[in-house]
């Protein structure tokens, strides 16, 4: 007799086959480098369930440009594993040809040569499109919501998040879970969530004091779907007290409490669950290990770390879908379920040609009116750039490049440090900046550039203690973003080394001399998570910068040497 772990990889090596899986056929179109709403959309419906998946939207409510990450490094058991391959090795891992429009979605190679082709991606118009297909020909279909929604754009910051609650319950989601939403403060996330006409999931959700889990947050909903019953739980971002500032949502504690995780998913059986579905934020390393930790979880649906893979991950019995960010993929999940448990799967990573796929008239006209009040602030034009402009990777992107530039220059700083957060749109060549586009890469609600002294010996503590959050081959101690960006200062990182040992040779790059431990330097940046943080938002600072500059160039940033690969 075939094992049920068995026939699911059997599953998955056929979906792979017939192209009902990964990103099915619209990856072998490059020979005739057209597409078609109907090629986007095909699949070969299977089994009696459907998940849909939309994770870290981020605020972007029209098509964008965005940039797959250069580098992405993985430690640990996790180096040299999805999704920490890029470029022409993730190409060559799936079968994807150079110039094709796979090739334009999930990696970065040709990045500007290849958007003039194949345009921008995104928009929940389109979404609602992918959604509205999915739906007709599973009308059933779960969609469920990764969060980091609430929060990235002007808009958004504007309304205190209402632009995508409005947006977003237009496309009728069935549960999501959280993270930035919470840095608009507890209390908005408290009136909002009350009045959500959908499930606010989030199993390591608990009251602060009590240390009991938080009412307004439920672990789990139950679905009956396809004759199914579906138990979705919902992990939310475990590091919020870390990543983001705690004064915000005082009374609410995170963690990831896998314990408290398997004792949701024992409950959720106890009382029936076929099938259970776990919506996470946690980050796709963390939810590899939280999968070899708890037992009886059938998919997570991961989301945090922006990571976009064409099929699955498997760890043990439990699949683990990827779906991207900022609205360019939307993921399908189809899912047999027989005598109580799952046995087979197929997926499809849905790119977002937002040239392509038609806009739904009825959300296109929502986004509009809920823009309309802004239009003419948001369209301004600050500037233009000859360089293209984006963010994703471990150390470096040119938003952050620029952004560092404006600090050094318009706070009269010698180093300037900048979040190496991963959410924010790219913009290519030539094109206009505008102040929409700032906003894309600034817009929170702890924005203040401080200016301020540091020692030497206290950016190297800096430092350190954001590369351990990076690099630690403990994934359960991974707790930020991406690599702090670095103005004015260059230095060697030896990713293989434990913390405190990994960064040397900091030097300042205005004198080329070597960062003195005992001296202080004025340091601008933003996004301190300290309460009373002084100084100009920073996209006023970013703005004035490019004005003065009125066309944007930068020089490739070679100042952080990287070993230990």
């Amino acid at each position: 007799m075939i094992s049920r772990r068995d026939f699911l990889q059997v599953s998955m090596a056929a979906s792979a086959l017939y192209g009902a899986s990964g990103f099915g056929q619209w990856a072998r179109l490059a020979a005739q480098q057209a597409l078609t709403q109907d090629q986007l959309l095909q699949f070969d419906t299977f089994g009696n369930v459907s998940l849909i998946h939309v994770t870290d939207i981020h605020a972007q409510l029209k098509p964008i440009y965005f940039r797959e990450p250069q580098v992405n490094i993985g430690v640990g058991v996790n180096a040299g594993q999805m999704p920490h391959i890029t470029g022409a090795e993730f190409r060559r891992a799936y079968g994807i040809d150079d110039g094709s429009p796979s090739a334009y979605a999930l990696t970065y190679n040709d990045f500007s040569a290849l958007a003039q082709s194949y345009g921008k991606v995104g928009g929940l118009d389109r979404v609602s499109t992918v959604i509205n297909a999915i739906r007709a020909d599973r009308p059933d279909a779960l969609l469920l919501d990764g969060g980091d929604t609430w929060h990235g754009s002007y808009t958004c910051y504007q309304t205190q998040g209402q632009d995508m609650v409005n947006v977003m319950n237009a496309l009728k989601p069935d549960a999501m879970t959280f993270h930035w939403e919470f840095t608009l403060g507890s209390d908005r996330v408290n009136e909002i969530v009350e009045g959500l006409p959908f499930a606010a999931l989030g199993q390591n959700i608990f009251d602060a004091e009590w240390d009991e889990p938080a009412e307004l947050f439920k672990p789990y909903e139950f679905f009956e779907r396809g004759g199914v019953k579906v138990a979705v739980i919902g992990q939310a971002f475990p590091y919020m007290p870390i990543a983001n500032p705690r004064w915000m949502f005082p009374e609410y504690s995170f963690g990831i409490r896998d314990e408290n995780m398997q004792q949701m998913v024992d409950e959720v059986r106890a009382q029936g669950a076929e099938l259970v579905v776990c919506l996470s934020h946690n980050g796709f390393d963390v939810d590899k290990k939280m999968a070899g930790v708890v037992t009886g979880i059938d998919v997570i649906l991961s989301g945090h770390t922006h990571d976009a893979l064409p099929e699955p991950v498997q760890v043990g019995e439990t699949f683990i879908v990827a779906s991207g960010s900022n609205g360019k993929f939307v993921s399908r999940v189809d899912l047999d379920v027989r005598d109580g448990r799952m046995m087979g799967i197929r997926h499809k990573l849905i790119p977002v040609f937002s040239d392509v796929i038609a806009p739904d008239p009825v959300v296109t006209k929502l986004i509009d009116s809920e823009r309309a009040p802004y239009e003419e602030t948001l369209s301004e034009v600050i500037g233009q750039t000859e360089s293209l402009l984006y963010r994703r990777g471990n150390f470096n992107g040119s938003w952050d490049d620029l952004i560092c530039d404006a600090l050094l220059s318009e706070r009269e700083a010698e180093i300037a440090l900048s979040p190496g957060v991963r959410w924010g749109p790219s913009i290519l060549p030539g094109q206009n900046i505008t102040r929409e586009d700032i906003w894309n890469v600034t817009s929170m609600s702890y924005g203040e550039a401080y200016r301020t002294e540091m020692t030497g010996e206290f950016l190297h503590v800096v430092l350190e203690d954001v590369g351990d959050n990076l690099f630690n081959p403990d994934p359960y101690y991974q707790q930020g973003g991406d690599m702090v960006r670095v103005g004015g200062l260059g230095y060697h990182i030896d990713i293989s080394k434990p913390q405190g040992e990994r960064i040397t040779e900091m030097t300042l790059l205005s004198t080329g001399e070597p960062i003195d431990p005992a001296r202080n330097y004025v340091v601008a940046g933003w996004a301190s998570v300290n309460e009373g943080t002084e100084g100009p938002q920073i996209w006023d600072v970013v703005e004035n910068h490019i004005r003065k500059q009125g066309t944007v160039r930068l020089e490739p940033n070679n100042s952080v040497k990287i070993t230990g690969v």
